[in-house]
């Protein structure tokens, strides 16, 4: 039904044909931006544009406060800052091409690119709970074995974990990049979406995908299970350490040492469970709040992650204004 937008597309050169040709590497996709809201794509880039430039702003300021001040180079000030990268770079890797379909209409994007793209997406994605798991892990450490926490927590230490995060998020979503490359298309290269994510591509695939679909849920409740029990598990422990304190003020300060990480949990996984609920049981949802639910579900965290941080966190917060009070002197 969009094959119209176009003058040229995989399912009219199967006609063309004799027989039924299969592309397994289609030079080209093509991204329709919001079907249905074309006409308002200027109208919708501007909100767009404004979360994305929060979201790049914030970060940035975050990672120019942590590397300024020596005092917060600290544990929980690296994760934060590789939070925040995280955050940058799933930002930037869905602005430029969302706003060249809806500023300039360019909507072909190479194969590669694509597939390229949809890497970025969702290793980050998966990397972003990872981080938030070391953040949790350094809660519990900070709060359960105050008196230890140098010891446990040493650079290396944070090296390593620091590591394993980012190789693991990567590794584990390679073989859907890498099963999608293999795949045949010959439906249409026109993907209904403002930028490459794996479900609207497997939806162009003519082969079998039930391995992909099936690896694919593996990854999304192996990752989402992992990651929360170890969450909850720290924040079991730290409850627990907290209520055992005697007196409320004390309560209330320990606790606020990991209200922001908490804080940027809700963010990350309420948005993700909206999300996921609306993928599954909004099937009378048009396509268009389908395709600005999505949008919306990549820019929240990195745009309330660095937000939520200046105002929950007296470090940051101070920093902050004291850079705009000096250059407003």
């Amino acid at each position: 039904h969009v094959g119209h937008l176009l003058p040229y597309s995989m399912s009219d050169s199967n006609t063309t044909n004799s027989n039924t040709t299969d592309f397994i590497n289609p030079p080209t996709f093509i991204l329709l931006g919001i079907p249905g809201l074309v006409v308002a794509h200027i109208w919708i880039s501007i909100p767009f544009c404004t979360m994305c430039t929060l979201a790049i702003l914030g970060n940035f300021i975050i990672l120019y406060i942590v590397k300024r001040e020596p005092s917060l180079h600290g544990t929980m000030y690296y994760f934060l800052c590789m939070l925040a990268v995280t955050d940058l770079v799933l930002s930037m890797s869905i602005l430029p091409k969302t706003l060249s379909i809806f500023w300039f209409n360019s909507r072909e994007t190479d194969f590669n690119a694509c597939l390229t793209q949809m890497h970025f997406i969702h290793s980050f994605l998966v990397m972003e709970s990872g981080i938030l798991v070391a953040m949790a892990l350094d809660c519990y450490v900070a709060i359960c074995r105050p008196l230890r926490y140098s010891t446990i927590l040493t650079n290396i230490v944070v090296a390593k974990i620091s590591l394993a995060v980012v190789l693991c998020s990567s590794t584990i979503v390679l073989p859907c990049i890498l099963l999608a490359r293999q795949w045949s298309y010959c439906r249409t290269n026109i993907i209904p979406h403002t930028h490459c994510k794996h479900m609207p591509i497997e939806k162009l695939a003519c082969a079998d995908i039930c391995i992909n679909n099936y690896y694919g849920l593996f990854v999304v409740f192996s990752v989402i299970c992992v990651d929360v029990l170890f969450m909850s598990m720290s924040y079991t422990q730290i409850l627990r350490a907290v209520f055992s304190l005697p007196t409320k003020d004390a309560r209330l300060k320990t606790f606020a040492t990991c209200s922001s990480h908490l804080c940027v949990i809700l963010a990350f996984y309420i948005s993700a469970l909206f999300f996921s609920l609306m993928h599954w049981f909004g099937h009378n949802v048009s396509l268009h709040f389908h395709m600005l639910i999505s949008n919306i579900y990549l820019l929240v965290p990195p745009m309330v992650n660095p937000i939520i941080y200046r105002v929950r966190n007296k470090q940051i917060r101070s920093r902050v204004l004291r850079i705009f009070a000096h250059k407003g002197t």
